[in-house]
């Protein structure tokens, strides 16, 4: 068995093509999840595996970890491991899936909300405006809600909310004008002409970080993807054992907020409760008070890990 206190190396190749993800603090990850030998682990974003190779390097014989991603490509990643356990859907059914593996309770969950650069570096699969590509960006291939569903059949009013509450655009309204006049002559289908029909309301000094905000934005409306943490967080509480470990990486501002409100209350508005002696009523306790991010070197390393935020918390 691979020595536990070596970490192996942070890229993970993908069929032999390059590198499908390289994790975020992964050192850091894998410290707070505080594991033990024997204990029972779930990783709910899976993706290249870097993340569930390091957890399974600690865990002794008896220990066990369970996996999760909807994305086809992520199965050519599954590991050989009777330790092992690959769940190919979508972490929204953690408490059903456990429960058909006959596991009640767990010692930890890790979430890595981030996206794979596997799926940014490919251009089929339109997460990036880089390439012009399909208007696609679905985790689940074989969902039928994708990016060009959205431009081409969401009323304007749906389309001014999803910019403005996922992509926090302020123009989001004469966005959504534009794209619903647009559409009437020509349906968005390719990446580019929809780039062109957007580029009037961006500056240059500032296009590639507001073009990543829309394409944020229909990215998470694609995938849902606050409604499935909101799931996950929920679920959290009712199968970790006391003491259980939940650690997120989140990597825009919804993400975090919506993480940082719930360890801290227990809620998603953050709303905090109190005994009668001013203690905070929280089934979490946060165990990294001050969020934690990647240090220059890593940074120079990976680029990608410079939104990568963590935080920890523990079941009371």
């Amino acid at each position: 068995m691979k020595d536990p206190k070596r970490a192996a190396s942070n890229s993970v190749p993908l069929q032999g093509l390059g590198v499908y993800h390289t994790p975020a603090l992964l050192n850091e990850t894998l410290e707070g999840m505080n594991i033990k030998p024997d204990g029972v682990y779930v990783d709910v974003t899976f993706g290249g595996g870097g993340h569930s190779r390091e957890i399974l390097a600690r865990l002794g014989e008896n220990g066990k970890l369970i996996a999760f991603d909807q994305d086809e490509d992520a199965i050519k990643n599954a590991l050989k491991d009777p330790r092992f356990i690959f769940v190919r859907s979508n972490f929204m059914y953690l408490k059903n899936f456990l429960r058909y593996h006959n596991i009640e309770k767990v010692d930890g969950i890790l979430g890595d909300l981030g996206v794979s650069s596997h799926h940014f570096d490919e251009a089929e699969r339109g997460f990036s405006f880089r390439f012009d590509g399909d208007l696609d960006m679905r985790m689940n291939t074989k969902s039928p809600l994708t990016a060009a569903v959205i431009l081409n059949t969401y009323s304007e009013e749906q389309l001014a909310d999803v910019f403005y509450l996922y992509g926090e655009l302020h123009n989001s309204r004469k966005i959504a004008k534009t794209i619903v006049n647009a559409r009437g002559t020509t349906p968005f289908n390719k990446i580019f002409p929809f780039i062109e029909v957007l580029k009037p309301f961006f500056g240059r000094e500032k296009e590639k970080k507001d073009m990543a905000r829309v394409f944020q934005a229909l990215r998470i409306e694609v995938n849902k993807e606050m409604d499935v943490l909101k799931s996950l967080l929920d679920q959290s509480l009712e199968v970790l054992n006391p003491e259980g470990r939940l650690v997120i990486l989140t990597y825009h501002s919804l993400e975090d907020r919506l993480v940082k409100n719930f360890f801290r209350s227990g809620n998603f508005e953050g709303k905090l409760e109190k005994d009668f002696y001013g203690n905070i009523l929280s089934p979490l306790k946060a165990i990294n008070n001050k969020v934690i991010i990647a240090n220059a070197a890593e940074i120079a390393r990976n680029p990608r890990a410079r939104s990568a935020k963590l935080r920890i918390a523990e079941l009371k």
